[in-house]
């Protein structure tokens, strides 16, 4: 999702400048999820200056407002003296008065450890860079150095990409880098190994054991393996390493997000309680970005903006294509059984394919949605069932869409994102879809590129999954004899109805008669609910077609309709050895070179 550090931007790494701005983060009052920080700004030649918190940060699409959590604000200029502050905004923070030098000091209140917020308590400082420090935005070119006072006796250390400079400093060579560099303070766990001369190391944070973490580790190795050889190489980490920096806490929430040199990943599940399996594929997808976004960037994120929403319309390919290799890359690591992967696909491909959004929104446009959507928070009610499908899902059943397609004229995915990286990515200049669609016709020629992106990116069609997936050995199958109703929803504690809790999808059974999300299902057919029985267990006595007639209380008042079952709009998405049938030798050998499996 991000790298806000474009090509220019990489330069500045190797300029020295003159002048540094330094920050300095303590940590004495962590049982209430205290830091006080302190900064200071010399050498300043504007009368007034501004110092901010971010809106935004690296990975996210969405507002985030970190600066309701900063307090206890107060700015002094070089010899102690209190200046004049005041608040044109509730981002922003105005100082006049300074003699050359502004000191500044504030509390930050953290408690959210995932991929956007900071989290502050007895276990980890697990610092967001732009959640926690404030910035003055015309000194962004400036180098920055920051001093981490760790907990000692509470055996904290340090991860971070950002570059060491002595005892507990840091450094970035500009406000970009600074604002991408998310810090991990606690008693981690260190593993590393080296490929290609660049140091790969994993700062896990959990309350497990050395052999777990070891194991672990060798599925990360695996799953870095496996996606080197999709572009050939690694990406030149800016300071020879690259860091995955890992909290599996019971405080923690899960997340995942990438950065240029590093990525967060968090998760509330141990590597005891399932998170050796479960946390792994937010490991594939997160490194995956090391080349898809952060190197080969979209050219609507740069330069990535701190004060606003960023808005992109490639997310369909930065963030789809992402995740269609996230899974397949643990295939082919042997993380998951080819079993495993193939029947795993129909989760997406039902929420992509049934959904009713696809009428209102393209790819382009359902990326669009980002900021609305992207750990983004509001309180009005919206109809996100019927209008909008995930960036993330839609790319994904589009990419893979695109790979078997390419893999019947003998090419495949993986080169035509190799093309892509060498292209873009390695030089660091920024894509537009036109690039895109010019470099998938110039690898697949143009009939076929003009069409994936006519039929599919720049409208809202539909591939035909049913020959894409015959040709590697998958059978793709729709349950007809499956009633289907339309309505999700959970049980009255009482036991007396069942509250419709979304909002129907546009064209199912429930839509059609009109019932609604929040209106109580009290029974159908007159047919009261047992004592303790489940609503699924309640609807198997139904069959499709039934004519029903459905009670149900909206705003407290009685009301009856119609509701006809329909046969299940849902697929399942099956190997041919499983539904008996015997897929040729030259299928079974184009599968392997898609899963890359013996």
């Amino acid at each position: 999702m991000k790298t806000i550090f474009s090509f220019f931007a990489l330069l500045s790494v190797l300029v020295v400048v003159a002048q540094t701005n330094t920050y300095e983060i303590s940590f004495e009052n962590v049982v209430h999820h205290e830091a006080s920080i302190n900064a200071t700004f010399s050498d300043l030649e504007m009368d007034t200056v501004s110092l901010r918190m971010s809106r935004t940060s690296p990975g996210r699409y969405a507002l985030h407002e970190f600066a309701k959590n900063v307090y206890g604000f107060k700015a002094t200029d070089s010899k102690g003296n209190l200046l004049k502050v005041y608040r044109p905004d509730p981002y922003e923070w105005k100082v006049t008065g300074h003699d050359g030098t502004i000191n500044i000091e504030y509390i930050l209140f953290a408690n959210r450890g995932d991929g956007t917020y900071s989290q502050i308590d007895e276990t980890h400082a697990h610092l967001n860079i732009p959640a926690t420090f404030m910035y003055v935005p015309e000194l962004n070119k400036r180098k920055i150095e920051v001093t981490f006072n760790v907990r000692e006796d509470l055996n904290w250390k340090i991860a971070t990409q950002l570059p060491f400079v002595s005892g507990t400093t840091y450094m970035a060579p500009n406000l970009y880098y600074f604002m991408d560099s998310p810090t991990e303070l606690s008693n981690f766990t260190l593993k590393s190994f080296e490929v290609d001369s660049k140091n790969i190391q994993l700062a896990l944070h959990h309350n497990g054991t050395e052999t777990e973490a070891d194991t672990y580790f060798d599925k990360v190795t695996k799953v870095v393996l496996a996606e080197k050889e999709v572009y050939g190489e690694l990406p030149n980490f800016d300071y020879g390493t690259y860091t995955f920096l890992a909290c599996y806490v019971p405080n923690a929430s899960g997340d995942g997000m990438e950065h240029r040199n590093s990525t967060i990943l968090t998760s509330t599940r141990s590597l005891a309680n399932g998170g050796m399996e479960r946390n792994i594929g937010t490991v594939s997808h997160e490194f995956f970005h090391a080349w898809n976004v952060e190197r080969i960037r979209p050219k609507t994120l740069e330069p990535f903006d701190f004060e606003a929403a960023d808005m992109s319309g490639a997310l369909w390919f930065a963030e789809g294509f992402t995740s269609y290799y996230t899974n397949l890359i643990l295939c082919r690591a042997g993380l998951i059984s080819p079993k495993e992967y193939v029947e795993g696909l129909a989760g997406n491909f039902n929420y992509v394919w049934t959904s009713p959004a696809r009428q209102f929104f393209n790819p382009i446009e359902m990326s669009y949605q980002a900021p609305f959507v992207d750990a983004a928070t509001s309180v009005d009610p919206v109809n996100r069932e019927n209008t909008f499908i995930s960036y993330y899902s839609y790319g994904s059943v589009l990419g893979l869409a695109l790979d078997l397609s390419l893999r019947q004229k003998d090419l495949n995915l993986d080169d035509f994102m190799k093309l892509v990286w060498q292209r873009h990515g390695k030089k660091e200049i920024p894509y537009t879809i036109d690039n895109l669609h010019t470099l998938l016709n110039e690898y697949a020629g143009k009939t076929f590129g003009d069409n994936f992106f006519n039929k599919y990116i720049y409208q809202s069609g539909m591939p035909d999954y049913t020959t894409l997936f015959e040709s590697v050995g998958v059978i793709l199958q729709q349950s007809k004899d499956r009633p289907y109703f339309g309505f999700s929803v959970s049980m009255n504690e009482d036991g007396k109805g069942a509250r419709i809790r979304r909002n129907p999808k546009i064209g199912s059974p429930a839509y059609n008669s009109k019932l609604s999300m929040g209106d109580i299902i009290l029974n159908i057919n007159n047919i009261p609910f047992l004592e303790g029985q489940k609503f699924a267990d309640y609807l198997k006595q139904f069959n499709i077609g039934d004519s029903l007639v459905v009670n149900f209380s909206r705003f407290g008042n009685a009301k009856t309709t119609t509701l006809i079952p329909a046969p299940s709009p849902s697929y399942s998405i099956l190997l041919m050895e499983d539904v008996d049938q015997a897929p040729t030798t030259e299928i079974i050998q184009k599968r392997k070179e898609w899963l890359k499996t013996e």
